[in-house]
């Protein structure tokens, strides 16, 4: 009926905060308020499956976070939603199964953590004090870790997976003994689960870059759904 249009209409643009907009034409709405405003139209009659076609792109990242949110609350009303988006992080941030595709290939899928232990037990970031001591550190790393090692834009920063065996963890303990050695200073030491780009630099031997043209897509289905995306 339209008393209950009108009152879905008024919730659902308080929830994605468009309230003080809505008289205001579409037109001169901003990039995430016209996201925001496809989104709220979508839910008028609470779908129970949504499809959206990279949803952030373009988007500031206040805006990015808000669609964020608004697909983390469909999930948890129930909805399940199939998004396909560029930015990797996205894909971890959102989704309970994912469905990598490059150049129109599906080249991996499952869940984020089980794509991210398909690489390896973990991931090593470095950074050293002296930018010019990054060659000597990266060649301590490749020797103990005996995997390749990735110089990053940072001059004084470098990454490198750590290997999925069981000698692994000691020889990651030994690296900062190694690398004082070596007479590097390190100004900062992580270990951690790979990150889905890392995943990506695994199976295809190339860093995942949004903006260009032959740019990776991710299909999700966000955490709440049980479905598998193909």
């Amino acid at each position: 009926s339209w008393p209950q249009a009108r009152a879905r209409t008024d919730e659902l643009l308080g929830a994605f905060e468009l309230s003080e907009a809505a008289n205001r034409s579409v037109k001169t709405y901003s990039g995430g308020m016209r996201r925001r405003i496809d989104l709220a139209a979508s839910m008028v009659i609470s779908p129970r499956v949504l499809f959206l076609d990279e949803p952030t792109t373009g988007l500031d990242p206040r805006s990015r976070g808000q669609v964020w949110e608004i697909v983390r609350l469909l999930v948890a009303d129930g909805a399940t939603v199939l998004l396909t988006t560029q930015y990797l992080d996205e894909a971890d941030q959102l989704a309970h199964r994912i469905c990598v595709i490059d150049h129109g290939r599906v080249i991996a899928q499952g869940t984020p953590g089980e794509l991210k232990a398909s690489v390896g037990t973990g991931a090593l970031s470095l950074r050293v004090v002296d930018p010019a001591d990054r060659s000597v550190a990266a060649d301590v790393v490749a020797r103990v870790l005996g995997t390749p090692v990735e110089l990053a834009g940072d001059v004084a920063a470098l990454a490198a997976r750590v290997p999925d065996d069981d000698d692994a963890p000691r020889r990651a303990a030994s690296l900062l003994p190694e690398l004082h050695a070596a007479g590097v200073r390190v100004a900062e030491f992580s270990l951690g689960q790979p990150s889905l780009d890392e995943v990506f630099l695994a199976l295809t031997g190339r860093r995942a870059e949004p903006d260009a043209g032959e740019s990776p897509e991710a299909a999700v289905g966000p955490e709440a759904s049980d479905e598998e995306v193909a």
